[in-house]
């Protein structure tokens, strides 16, 4: 799970800028450059580290004895008291405009995506489980080709040539990993023996799963742009605090309705590396996807949405390699080529959006110089 298509702050238009500069922290102004940087710096080790954490972490639940599902996917929203700690450090984050006052509306955009989010969460964790971790991650980029259709159908933007490039290597690289049979899943531990349905139902809720996030990203950005109108960094913290309050909640429903709650504790005693190590590695989870969370805020608000989606995407090559090094999975020449695919195909999407955010940062600036009365 991340936040990567949360828009950032609106830019103010600079016949406004003289009333909202004072809105900004302190840690904008040019004698504290400096501390600016180290702030970027460290936000993105956040996303890079939490994110990857995360997914280790959740393959290791899995790997060891543990078996609620529920239970990994409401780990994934349950630290988000942890989103308040910002607030704190910086008050400024927690102004609130005019527009952003609370109404039933906003609490309405809060509960669907909050709903739409658990969905999305417990599909990852049926994905995660029976898959690879190199298999896992190939198939989660597919999230970027679900993403640029709906962005074309909800928030109407236009597809251009490179991102159809994206769309066309990712989908091949999904699908040489879909038919390619995995060694690391078929000969997996004697005791858990991984079916070939259970690899057919982790690819399937994979890719659904990033169908669901890309729809659930293009929602959010929906919101932002025609409900919560996006007027301070305080109204994508609500956004954030909001909807994994309310997946939380789903989370915790499900854990109970699908009874899988009588067997925690006879999954803890059970588990592999003892019942202070299962404990800790969901205490583990849950920190981790919420110091993701907090590095995917922080970069939105010190750059752009565009710069948090890349370095979000970053760690795509690497989460494969550590699968590699930590639980022995083999990196044969067909993920290896699905991930070259995958990368060319990222790195296209990646520049498409550059070239259209410089193309629609020209088409303002050349419009101000318009607006400029002739001396």
């Amino acid at each position: 799970m991340s936040f990567d298509a949360i828009a950032e702050p609106q830019t103010p238009h600079p016949e406004e800028s003289t009333t909202t500069t004072t809105d900004q922290p302190p840690i904008f102004s040019p004698d504290n450059r400096w501390k600016w940087w180290l702030l970027i710096a460290l936000n993105i080790l956040f996303l890079l580290a939490g994110q990857s954490a995360a997914v280790l972490l959740t393959k290791f639940y899995f790997n060891n004895g543990g078996k609620s599902k529920w239970m990994a996917s409401l780990m994934q929203t349950a630290g988000f008291p942890l989103l308040y700690l910002p607030l704190l450090f910086f008050p400024s984050f927690n102004k609130q405009s005019p527009s952003s006052s609370n109404n039933i509306t906003h609490y309405v955009v809060y509960f669907s995506l909050g709903c739409l989010l658990a969905i999305d969460n417990f599909m990852y964790t049926v994905g995660v489980k029976p898959l690879s971790i190199s298999t896992y991650s190939l198939l989660c980029a597919s999230q970027l080709v679900f993403n640029a259709i709906f962005s074309v159908v909800i928030n109407s933007e236009k597809l251009g040539i490179l991102t159809l490039n994206s769309i066309i290597f990712i989908t091949v690289s999904a699908s040489m990993v879909a038919i390619h049979p995995d060694s690391s899943e078929t000969k997996r531990d004697e005791k858990n023996p991984v079916r070939k349905n259970e690899h057919t139902i982790g690819f399937i809720s994979t890719v659904g799963a990033s169908a669901g996030y890309a729809l659930f990203l293009s929602l959010t950005q929906f919101s932002f742009d025609k409900i919560l109108k996006k007027d301070t960094f305080s109204v994508v913290f609500e956004m954030q605090i909001y909807t994994s309050l309310v997946s939380s909640f789903v989370c915790f429903l499900g854990l109970f309705l699908s009874l899988e709650f009588k067997d925690l504790k006879s999954e803890m005693e059970k588990f592999d590396e003892g019942k202070v190590i299962y404990v800790v590695s969901l205490i583990g989870i849950a920190l981790a996807w919420q110091i993701c969370t907090v590095g995917v805020v922080g970069l939105i608000y010190l750059v752009s949405s565009l710069f948090s989606n890349v370095v979000s995407m970053l760690s795509l090559p690497f989460v494969p390699v550590v699968g590699v090094l930590l639980y022995k999975e083999k990196m044969d020449a067909i993920k290896v080529l699905a991930m070259l695919f995958t990368l060319w195909g990222f790195a296209s999407y990646i520049y498409q959006q550059y070239l259209d955010d410089k193309k629609s940062k020209k088409k303002e600036s050349e419009e101000i110089e318009d607006s400029k009365p002739e001396v």
